[in-house]
């Protein structure tokens, strides 16, 4: 069973709120998760943007669980996670750009 950290979607359309949940990797977005670790508005501003308990989140880590790019973000803003352990992924390689066939007259 694969544990991913992650953001469920709460809220109306347009001011949404987020719970920083942990959940099973199959399970859908907003589908069943295992412990709620906390939460994070990204509308608000100052210390209650984001709320995460960071010594369930720290164990949850311990325990093999693997956060998202946006759940690891969050975590880094939180001061749960030091911003150097989770550095950004280099991108791959570039699309190639698609030939164009010549029509033939």
């Amino acid at each position: 069973m694969a544990l991913k950290i992650r953001l469920t979607r709460l809220g109306d359309k347009g001011s949404a709120f987020y719970r920083v949940v942990v959940a099973e990797s199959r399970s859908p977005r907003d589908g069943k998760f295992i412990e709620v670790l906390g939460t994070f508005d990204p509308k608000g501003t100052g210390p209650d943007a984001i709320k995460v308990d960071k010594t369930v989140a720290l164990g949850w880590i311990a325990k093999g669980a693997q956060p998202t790019d946006t759940a690891k973000a969050v975590l880094v803003k939180a001061g749960v996670l030091p911003a150097e352990k989770f550095k950004a992924k280099p991108n791959a390689a570039p699309p190639k750009a698609k030939e164009t066939k010549k029509k033939k007259s």
